[in-house]
């Protein structure tokens, strides 16, 4: 399974269906089931908007989730209305940052599995995925 790094706190927030999409400066044609793994750096923490609750708990150097990665999009043409409707939910969505989103549904929480990341999409066994996360 292809997976990908994620800063916390944004990756709990993945993790427990308060971020729908992650923000890129690269874009990617792949679509399908991701592992999603916290990265182990804390420099993201302060980056939380003031009235957002810290996520608990909040692993780091781990694959907490599954999701289904369903579509890149540039956040300029949600915001220009090139997309019609679809995606009108990231213009009132203070995590769609951009240039690139990158869409997720399904997400699946799973038991923290002790990783170690990458830049980019990177392999992530497949027989250290839940069955029910798969």
């Amino acid at each position: 399974m292809r997976a990908l790094t994620i800063c916390q706190p944004y990756a709990s927030l993945i993790a427990e269906g308060r971020k729908r999409c992650e923000n890129r400066r690269w874009p990617t044609s792949f679509r399908g089931m991701i592992a999603i793994h916290a990265g182990k750096s804390r420099e993201w923490l302060d980056t939380l908007h003031p009235d957002e609750p810290m996520p608990n708990p909040m692993p780091f150097g781990a694959v907490i989730a599954t999701a289904n990665l369903v579509d890149c999009v540039k956040l300029t043409d949600v915001i220009d209305g090139v997309l019609g409707d679809a995606y009108g939910w990231m213009l009132d969505d203070r995590h769609a940052e951009g240039p690139y989103c990158f869409v997720l549904e399904d997400v699946t929480p799973i038991e923290p599995v002790p990783f170690r990341g990458a830049q980019g999409f990177f392999f992530f066994p497949d027989r250290l995925v839940p069955v029910e996360a798969k």
